[in-house]
């Protein structure tokens, strides 16, 4: 900015010279033995500043009009009226723990990682500079743990002198530059585009968004001092490379590039931050020391820098590739790797786009009418705030009261000037003062920016995948209002709130925002059904139980019943979530085909929260809801069951199994729709890829209380978006305190069909000592009740003498834990033959353990293994086991005839249960209806 830069050349000191502290946004020099991290106001001395070079470029001259004393001003005010940051509890149990928060914040992606916004009215409220502890975060994982005297970040490729440079190089051999600039996450207002059709991404409202002013060493002078390399040597890209591990493409590093030619232009302001708003990097925005690139999304500013490679080639990191991209809108999750769209390079995003959002009236809002405020009244200011990308000044703002029929234009707040070069880097402000009168007449206010390019925002929504660069028109409705005091007034809603929370006029009129879409998507499910049928939460609430199970996704509502028996997860999957809104968790786990099945059990809408609030305050709740639900829900459900008998809690499900496992208060899944804690206290490397993690439970005297044969779901919030897989314990269900898990890591670059490997058990293989994990259950449709006896979906029981196990790589755990559970009961007589096939030997997990087990007990259990790959085989004289698949002469030797009395149980990848097992037991003459159990 030219009020902070000096319009003359950045002039090099000889290494190790003493400067003088004369930063204008600082009260005192940084002492050398105050290295604490925590973030500390202005208003006092602190223990952050750091001494300014003397020919610090943050100084302005008279051309500039304002110096940098003024933004110590206006941080000081934006600061005022901030409660301090704390140790949230709802961080206790993750590797964020030790990290001070604001608590307004609004978790977007649950307690882990961080991802928040602040309320869209504080962060206006606090003005042209955002509070730190208010500035919008986007964490893909845990927050680095930093020293500034331990920190170095390497400068290595195409440069003639690599050098790894600790934080008192960068802050004592170099010119530095400060100046405000605002960010924005490219996810800024995606929850719009969720609301019309679920992109891959969760749900930012319009507050992704905030402005600091930054301090660092201009990229172009540590690229310079390298020696960086021309291009025709081949120096085209500077990657930046972050310090934190992370899940995505199998684990990797958050990276990311820019072309050479941005990267040395001085007109672009790069630069490596390491204070912000006048105080050392806080933990959350990349302590020690991040890159600021001015006008481009903050996906490209990477945090926890470590490294600058100048390269031929882009950056290689997973989320270069495989993030910030504008996908066209008939591009799915499916065609997009199908068809390798995120490789494509004309969609990826760097420069901010056009964009403007209404801030007042906020959402909600309501705007008292009087006799008086008709005749003379006082006008109404409608404010919010603009920005553009790449340096573009923001030169009109307009709002249109009749949908873009004529426009008003706007009272610009522009409190930056441009630097030297003519480009802007913040926000501005806009205003507009209109008559009541004319908001009385209006239906919404909607509001466009333009830049000095000319580019404006596009009045229709435009989906796309990562729901990425959303600008279309704001659009913020109005409506009459009755008040407590008996007038009427005028309520404002806005488009949507962010995360999860509910409101927003998007949620009852989505046809009116629908996305330009120019070609359907051969995996987009077809339309939703139209339906009449409006229910409201408490009448979804009283459906949770075997006799009416239904569910929400997306604001449909969905009678799941009559596929209880159906569902391949079994019955327990639906419902623990019978009678609740499972959007996150179905879209974590279904398929586009799933989404598709579930079509045909659509029953109806949920009422919009905003209809109960808005309507007539001489109807109470019970009775708005009554006239509103469809009159036939009166005497009956959908499929006939009697509304007054359907329990207000949930159901159990299945008596008998509740008779077989009483209810103990040592039990720590207590119920199937509550997730519990699970903390990590030890991770054991079993081979190279399988570990055996142990988790503690909520309380040291607490049994898991897992049914024999069932499992648990556990969930992970992976790159932004809720991944859920499930996972069977091989620890004894009597063991009290923790529990087990043998899991086989699927790391990225071993199998071409998935080149990015397992996602959960990556990220479970990441995770540190400490760390915590959520699960719930139990879940599954197969339970062992001892001495023989199954339960199928709680009720059926049928009884074997003999059992014939056949498992398939990780589908070895549940029928581990039937070999266990009879095994330590020395009255339980069942015979047990297992047939446990894998790709090789290295890939059969637990075999210590069962090759134990059928040594001791050789009478009651006997184990066969089969391998398909001949070539990993570690020695092949001593393998006395069988080669290829399983097969009907395979089976036919080494699991019991079929009888009365004989049961057949199995659990492996889908194509082996159904080309293998379920062919080769009907040529044995098994009755695979009745005599065969799939977990």
């Amino acid at each position: 900015m030219a009020m902070f830069v000096e319009n003359r050349h950045y002039r090099l000191e000889p290494a190790g010279q003493t400067r003088r502290s004369d930063s204008p946004i600082r009260s005192l020099n940084f002492s050398a033995a105050a290295k604490d991290t925590s973030s500390l106001t202005l208003l006092q001395p602190s223990p952050h500043a750091l001494s300014a070079p003397t020919d610090d470029l943050s100084s302005s001259d008279d051309d500039d009009g304002q110096s940098g004393a003024d933004w110590k001003e206006t941080i000081r005010k934006s600061s005022m009226r901030l409660e301090p940051s704390i140790l949230d509890s709802r961080d206790q149990g993750t590797a964020d723990h030790w990290v001070e928060r604001n608590p307004s914040m609004i978790r977007l992606t649950g307690k882990h990682p961080f991802n928040s916004e602040p309320p869209l009215a504080r962060l206006m409220e606090h003005g042209f500079i955002t509070p730190v502890p208010l500035h919008y975060v986007r964490n893909h994982g845990p927050v680095l743990r930093a020293t500034w005297d331990e920190w170095t970040v390497e400068v290595t490729g195409l440069v003639k002198r690599p050098r790894r440079l600790t934080m008192e190089q960068l802050v004592g051999e170099f010119p530095s530059r400060e100046f405000p600039v605002t960010l924005v996450c490219a996810g800024n207002r995606r929850k719009e585009q969720n609301m019309v059709k679920q992109t891959i991404g969760f749900n930012w409202g319009a507050a992704g968004t905030s402005t600091s002013v930054w301090r660092g060493v201009p990229l172009v002078e540590v690229l310079k001092r390298c020696l960086i390399m021309s291009r025709r040597k081949g120096a085209l890209n500077v990657c930046f490379e972050g310090a934190e591990e992370l899940p995505g493409g199998g684990g990797s590093k958050y990276g990311t590039s820019v072309k050479k030619e941005v990267a040395m232009d001085p007109s672009s302001d790069i630069i490596l931050a390491y204070m912000q708003n006048g105080e050392r990097l806080s933990p959350d925005h990349g302590f020690p020391v991040r890159v600021i690139i001015p006008g481009y999304i903050g996906g490209r500013m990477v945090k926890w820098l470590k490294r600058i490679i100048v390269t031929t080639q882009e950056s290689d990191s997973y989320y270069h590739y495989n993030d910030n991209r504008v996908l066209p809108s008939h591009v799915d999750a499916e065609l997009a790797i199908k068809e390798a769209w995120w490789y494509k390079p004309e969609y990826i995003i760097n420069e901010l786009n056009i964009n403007s959002v209404i801030t007042t009236p906020s959402h909600g809002e309501e705007l008292p009418i009087s006799s008086s405020s008709t005749t003379q009244p006082p006008p109404f200011s409608i404010r919010g705030y603009a920005y553009s990308g790449g340096g573009r000044k923001v030169t009109r703002v307009e709002v249109t009261l009749d949908g873009g029929e004529t426009w008003r234009v706007c009272q610009l707040d522009h409190p930056e000037k441009p630097n030297r070069y003519g480009k802007y880097w913040c926000w501005c402000f806009w205003s507009l003062d209109v008559e009541v009168l004319d908001l009385l007449r209006a239906k919404e206010i909607a509001v466009r920016a333009w830049d000095e390019s000319l580019n404006t925002q596009p009045e229709k929504l435009i989906w796309n995948l990562m729901g990425m660069m959303n600008n279309c028109w704001f659009r913020v409705k109005t409506s009459m209002c009755k008040q407590r005091n008996g007038t009427i007034g005028i309520v404002f809603e806005h488009p949507t709130q962010p995360a999860n929370q509910t409101g927003g006029w998007m949620a009852w009129d989505r046809p009116l925002e629908q996305p330009e879409v120019t070609k359907k998507s051969i995996s987009t499910p077809n339309p939703m059904k139209k339906s009449s049928k409006v229910y409201s939460m408490s009448e979804v609430k009283r459906h949770n139980s075997p006799d009416a199970a239904w569910i929400i996704v997306h604001d449909h509502i969905y009678d799941c019943t009559r596929f209880l028996k159906d569902h391949p997860g079994g019955a327990d999957s639906i419902l623990i979530n019978a009678g609740t809104d499972c959007t996150e968790e179905f879209d974590a786990i279904h398929s586009a085909k799933a989404q598709k099945l579930l079509e045909d059990y659509y029953i109806g809408e949920l009422m919009p929260s905003s209809v109960i609030s808005n309507s007539s305050s001489s109807s109470s709740s019970s009775e708005v809801e009554d006239s509103t639900v469809s009159s036939s829900l009166h005497t009956s459900s959908v499929h006939g069951a009697n509304i007054n008998a359907i329990s207000d809690q949930p159901a159990p499900f299945s008596e008998i199994a509740m008779q077989l496992q009483p209810r103990q208060s040592n039990v720590a899944l207590k119920s199937p729709r509550e997730k519990i804690p699970w903390k990590l206290i030890e991770k054991v490397s079993m081979s190279h890829d399988v570990r055996r993690f142990r988790f503690a439970l909520p309380e040291k005297d607490h049994i898991l209380g897992l049914p024999v044969g069932k499992h648990v779901s556990v969930y992970a919030t992976i790159d932004g978006k809720l991944c859920v897989r499930a996972y069977t314990p091989t620890s004894s269900f009597k063991t009290v305190g923790f529990v087990d898990l043998v899991v086989k890591i699927y790391f990225k670059g071993r199998n071409p069909n998935f080149p990015y490997g397992g996602v959960m058990s990556q990220y479970l293989d990441s995770l540190s000592t400490g760390s915590v994990i959520e699960v719930k259950g139990p879940l599954g449709h197969i339970e062992y009740a001892g001495r023989g006896d199954f339960l199928v979906h709680g009720e059926q029981i049928k009884h074997a003498k003999k059992l014939a196990m056949i498992a398939g790589g990780t589908g070895i755990t549940p029928i581990y834990q039937v070999i266990q559970a009879i095994l330590e009961d020395p009255e339980d007589e069942t015979e047990m033959h297992l047939v446990y096939a894998n790709r090789s030997e290295d890939d059969v997990l637990l075999r210590d353990e069962l090759d134990g087990w059928a040594k001791a007990h050789g009478s009651r259990l006997k184990v066969w293994y089969v391998v398909s790959n001949r070539t990993r085989r570690r020695d092949l004289l001593q393998w006395k086991y069988c080669d290829g698949r399983v097969s009907e002469a395979i089976l036919r030797e080494h699991i019991p005839a079929a009888a009365d009395g004989t049961l057949a149980l199995a659990c492996g990848p889908l194509g082996m249960i159904e080309t293998c097992v379920k062919p080769n037991l009907v040529k044995l003459n098994y009755d695979i209806k009745e005599q065969l159990l799939v977990f």
